[in-house]
């Protein structure tokens, strides 16, 4: 066969730099966003700190109930020049708030099973298939993987649930969706190959890097990449582009998740207040907001050699990409902080029994993006609320069904629990079959493994326990 030269056309998803850098940065918190900031001014002579930069807040949003709620994102000034603070910058508490600093506060560290049992709750799954993935999800070990046999988890479901093999591997397909990429894999081989499922189609060397995990895993360690290339019928520049992206893949997904220290301070993003009756909402300015191109760097370009002008442009087309991007970034945070603040409008003025059910598929339709994009964007964000800094993620619930027709979230359902368990007896509590049956009479019914779970997950102790306590 000829070699030969040939033309095609065709459309295909390529990952751009600086596209690259608006993935990386949206999916920071605040203060790892600020970290960033300063490595790139400092490695950078184009970027420069704005002195005594002027506080400028961006256009808010009314996010509350009634006529007064009716902003329209459309009509507002959503355009930030680069040369200007586009951050507010002053993160005040609102009236009434104790708390005079709310720019730092403590995270609590969140666990594998918490970051899975989340993403699980926000799928469009039937009651019975989350059961089973609550189950795979207490089997699934910290780095990630499900050691368990499917039989041992069937036990664990019965009597309430008698499900097959077939069913909980469907489950399994699902949980292994999830992020982080790799997780719920039943070996190492398993593991590589979902995270090369996630990658681009047409990424350099993911072909053969599937073949490798799938026929050579096993003798990699000995055979090297002569012995790769010979047996995939490559040649060695190939194999060697497929060992790197293996090399670039987790082998111990789940440690990803839990790894930040209790004592870690956290930067609220944006703060919600009460402003004339409707709920405004504002990004918190930070370093990030006094960022700009340094002038006289810019101007030396004019006048400078031809081997220094070309090396300023480069750093300053990299300046203008970091601004953009970050600029972006603030966008995006603000377009699903001010859709979260409308549809939870009820939790900011009546607390957590008023969360009503809420998921990514459903923000991310309202203000059309993506639901990679809104689960980037809400990626350890925090925000500044009279009930506190919460995570944005703590704005989303799933839904249990009411005999009245509508929906209960789960933080209302729990918020019913601990009312009844405060009002209870304390020499004869409630057991969770009781406290199952308090739920239904209210017209929200929940099974007892649910009630159970939801109990463990405040902290309550059984009813046995408590009864000691009183």
């Amino acid at each position: 066969m000829k070699p030969r030269l040939q033309t095609s056309l065709g459309q295909h998803l390529v990952l751009t730099p600086q596209l690259r850098q608006a993935l990386h940065l949206l999916q920071l918190s605040a203060l790892e966003l600020e970290a960033e900031i300063v490595s790139a001014v400092e490695s950078n002579p184009l970027l420069d700190w704005r002195e005594n930069a002027p506080i400028q807040t961006p256009a808010a949003d009314a996010a509350g109930t009634g006529n007064d709620a009716t902003a329209n994102d459309a009509g507002e000034s959503t355009r930030w020049d680069v040369e200007e603070s586009w951050y507010g910058g002053s993160g005040a508490a609102p009236a009434g708030d104790d708390d005079s600093d709310p720019t730092e506060r403590l995270v609590h560290t969140e666990s594998l099973r918490e970051h899975l049992s989340w993403q699980l709750h926000l799928s469009h799954l039937s009651r019975r298939d989350r059961g089973i993935g609550e189950a795979l999800i207490d089997a699934i070990d910290d780095d990630g993987y499900l050691r368990a046999p499917f039989d041992e988890i069937a036990l664990t479901l019965q009597p309430e649930l008698q499900c097959s093999g077939d069913e909980i591997l469907a489950v399994l397909r699902q949980i292994q969706r999830m992020d982080p990429a790799g997780v719920g894999a039943r070996d190492l081989r398993e593991c590589l190959l979902l995270q090369l499922d996630v990658l681009p189609a047409d990424a350099p060397g993911r072909a053969l890097a599937g073949r490798i995990v799938s026929e050579l895993i096993e003798d990699l360690p000995r055979i090297g990449v002569d012995g790769l290339a010979e047996a995939l019928s490559c040649d060695a520049c190939e194999a060697s582009t497929a060992l790197q992206l293996l090399r670039s893949l987790d082998p111990h997904p789940g440690a990803q998740i839990g790894g930040v220290a209790s004592d870690t301070y956290v930067a609220p993003d944006c703060a919600i207040e009460r402003h004339q009756g409707v709920w405004k909402v504002t990004l918190v300015g930070g370093p990030h907001s006094r960022l700009t191109i340094h002038r006289g760097y810019e101007r030396m370009i004019q006048h400078a050699s031809e081997a220094d002008a070309g090396y300023l442009r480069g750093r300053l087309q990299e300046a203008r990409w970091l601004l953009k991007n970050v600029q972006a970034r603030g966008e995006t945070l603000l377009k699903v902080a001010r859709c979260l603040a409308r549809q939870q409008s009820g939790f900011l003025e009546f607390g957590p029994q008023a969360l009503r059910p809420l998921t990514l598929r459903e923000v991310a339709a309202e203000i059309g993006m993506h639901e990679s994009t809104v689960s980037r964007a809400i990626a350890r964000k925090y925000v500044h609320t009279p009930r506190g800094t919460l995570p944005l993620r703590q704005f989303f619930a799933s839904g249990v069904g009411t005999d009245g027709g509508g929906q209960a979230s789960s933080t209302a359902i729990q918020q019913m629990i601990r009312s009844l368990v405060d009002a209870e007896n304390p020499h004869k509590p409630l057991s969770d079959a009781r406290l199952a049956e308090a739920l239904k009479a209210a017209g929200v019914a929940v099974a007892r493994r649910t009630v159970t779970k939801y109990r463990e997950a405040l902290n309550i102790p059984s009813s046995h326990d408590r009864v000691r306590l009183g």
